[in-house]
């Protein structure tokens, strides 16, 4: 079975196989991936997933409206957790970041609505032969990232949008040969309902 080349662990390949490129719609699901993808840098994807489970604990499974409402005392607590990245501003960017997401979702219908739109609605499918034709970064990227940053999100540059969007499916980013490719291709892609706003 040929897979995509950076899945080296057994997490990343369970992960790799079962969730990465799949398309996202959940708001809870798309908060977590958001947060982690935050948490990653400077970090390997390995470690994070490594901590997902701690993540998970520590942020209230994700329920955005929960740690939006995350006070200083919990952040005190939260950088003594051995489970997660202790950064503080990491840690300070999660609970910013979920209020700025209940934000967006208040104003757009819901954060899957307005962060689809970066790619009209449905994943992108650039074919990509090998991993060396894989970019850091894109045009929907550098939109995304600039858009979230203007709404007051943190740890949302443009590299860090551009793993997000392979993460939760906004782009098929698996190599032609990989076996998920097809299973995600074009052909499976069903369009997303609901409105499209102008890119950034």
């Amino acid at each position: 079975m040929q897979r995509c080349a950076w899945p080296r662990t057994e997490l990343d390949i369970q992960y790799h196989d079962r969730e990465w490129g799949v398309p996202e719609h959940s708001d809870r699901a798309l908060f977590e991936l958001l947060t982690l993808e935050g948490a990653q840098a400077g970090l390997s994807w390995s470690t994070i997933l490594k901590k997902r489970d701690a993540y998970r604990d520590a942020f209230s499974n994700f329920d955005v409206a929960r740690v939006a409402r995350f006070t200083s005392s919990r952040v005190e607590k939260l950088l003594g957790n051995a489970g997660i990245v202790r950064n503080r501003l990491k840690i300070e960017s999660t609970l910013s970041n979920a209020r700025a997401f209940l934000k967006v979702a208040d104003e757009e219908g819901s954060f899957d609505a307005y962060i689809w739109s970066f790619v009209g609605g449905r994943p992108l499918q650039p074919h990509r032969r090998g991993h060396g034709d894989i970019p850091a970064t894109t045009p929907e990227s550098d939109a995304m990232s600039a858009d979230l940053r203007r709404r007051g999100f943190r740890f949302v540059g443009s590299t860090i949008c551009y793993a997000f969007m392979q993460a939760s499916g906004m782009v098929n980013d698996h190599i032609i040969d990989c076996f998920r490719y097809p299973e995600l291709s074009d052909e499976t892609a069903a369009p997303r309902p609901g409105r499209r706003r102008a890119r950034a």
